[in-house]
């Protein structure tokens, strides 16, 4: 049941999140927001070696370096000792980052370790949505909230700018349950004594905590971030390390801005993503023909995932605003409506703008950045330096420039050209294949299509079996 609030209109938009996002807002816990790994992990450690009962930990990418060498030491250290360690982590996301060795010496320790969603026959697609999340536990009592992953990326002078919260009180419980029932799904359910129940911990504070765990085809906080878009009155402020939005969420954006509000995405000037820097700007222009202030990181990789709106609602956690994050994924936020954490929320994002640089409009309606130095909000813009990282795809973001032009339902710009021209250039070279070369593209789809009927016959077995049996 949904809390009655003060006045009717909040009692509206609480139901509306609730019913948005399936989760209510968990009243009396404490939250502090931490900043980059040089905040995080300290505290994650700290609270590793606390433990008495267990250690639920979840993390999307865990590199085999410093950092994650240390992070495995730390948890087989409270194995050694009796605690009941768990770890998650994703198979696409740590793929060949986690050599059997590093495994091992958690294993020969007793830490209990899944990995979500590998590749099998009866399921060829199933490594599409990926497990996303960054979250620790320990004992039901401390939890932790963040985009960060572990690795060396996000120590030192060049670390990733990323950010996280630390939550004591009741919401951890709902941290606790989205961790749960995603062990449950990859192996044998989590032990009852390791469920603990909201109204068996401690308040800790005043906050209320609304604990968001995304799953795939949910589509939960993708309903959120719209709702805010549509609801906020004088301010919305966002961070998001691969921004390639939908048309739908860009359309709320124009709206709240050509409604007064101060709408503002600060996004990274370089990325680890070859490819994601083209697509996101590609969907500047409008935007910025809106009204809608955006910003470039200018430091090493921006991987914040942030929301603070009106200086009163703000959103820390995994999910990217992009349909693989939104629709795809395993992802877990927390928002948190409260006024002081907010303004803390406002401080932090105008610090960042001070590394940043504005994106304009120019001449012929084109997208360039404001040429350093410039003054923005009273703060010299210092120049863009570069980045590193791994390779993914950003297909998706392409889709869509590529569906606009075909089916002309809205004007391009020159952002787009360079990406029309690689669709253009891919779609000749698979066309020429496909005609010259007829078996290249016929096998593969074939043997795909073939291990498709496979896998859902041996599925229709399973399930014919299961109930002959019930």
């Amino acid at each position: 049941m949904i809390a009655p609030a003060a006045n009717p209109v909040e009692e509206f938009f609480n139901r509306a999140f609730a019913r948005a996002t399936g989760a209510t807002p968990r009243p009396g816990n404490r939250v502090r927001l931490l900043c980059d790994g040089a905040q995080n992990y300290p505290a994650w450690l700290e609270a590793i070696a606390s433990a008495r009962k267990w250690v639920h930990f979840e993390s999307y990418i865990i590199h085999d370096d410093e950092v994650g060498r240390g992070f495995a030491e730390a948890l087989a250290d409270r194995a050694r000792d009796g605690v009941s360690v768990r770890v998650l982590y994703d198979w696409w996301g740590s793929f060949q980052l986690l050599p059997r060795q590093y495994r091992r010496v958690m294993h020969e320790a007793g830490v209990d370790q899944r990995v979500v969603n590998p590749p099998h026959f009866g399921s060829p697609l199933a490594w599409l949505s990926r497990d996303h999340r960054k979250t620790l536990t320990v004992d039901g009592r401390i939890g932790y909230v963040s985009g960060l992953c572990v690795g060396e990326a996000w120590v030192g002078e060049r670390a990733w700018r990323d950010t996280g919260v630390e939550i004591e009180g009741p919401a951890v419980a709902d941290i606790e349950r989205a961790f749960a029932e995603l062990w449950d799904v990859v192996g044998d359910p989590l032990p009852d004594e390791e469920r603990l129940p909201a109204d068996e911990i401690p308040r800790a504070g005043t906050l209320p905590v609304r604990v968001i765990a995304s799953v795939p085809a949910s589509a939960g906080l993708y309903r959120l971030d719209q709702i805010v878009a549509a609801a906020a009155r004088r301010t919305l402020w966002l961070t998001d390390a691969y921004f390639i939005a939908t048309s739908a969420y860009v359309q709320a954006l124009r709206a709240a801005a050509a409604d007064g509000v101060d709408v503002r995405l600060l996004v990274p000037g370089s990325t680890d993503v070859p490819g994601v820097r083209a697509i996101s700007r590609a969907g500047y222009r409008p935007l910025l023909e809106a009204g809608v202030r955006v910003f470039e990181w200018n430091g090493s990789m921006l991987h914040a995932k942030t929301a603070v709106a009106d200086g009163r609602w703000a959103r820390v956690g995994s999910t990217n605003l992009n349909p693989t994050s939104w629709l795809g994924n395993w992802e877990l936020d927390v928002s948190i409506e409260d006024e002081e954490f907010a303004h803390e929320m406002e401080a932090m994002y105008e610090r960042d703008l001070t590394r940043s640089t504005e994106i304009v409009l120019g001449v012929h309606r084109r997208v360039f950045p404001v040429p350093p130095p410039t003054a923005q909000d009273g703060v010299q813009v210092p120049k863009r330096r570069g980045s590193y990282g791994r390779a993914t795809a950003g297909a998706i973001g392409i889709g869509s420039v590529v569906g606009a032009a075909l089916t002309a339902r809205r004007r391009l710009g020159a952002a787009e050209a360079r990406l029309l021209g690689a669709a253009s250039v891919l779609s000749a070279a698979i066309g020429i294949v496909a005609l010259f070369w007829p078996r290249a593209v016929a096998v593969p789809i074939a043997i795909l299509l073939i291990w498709i009927a496979l896998s859902l016959f041996a599925r229709a077995v399973q399930l014919h079996r299961a109930a002959s049996k019930s």
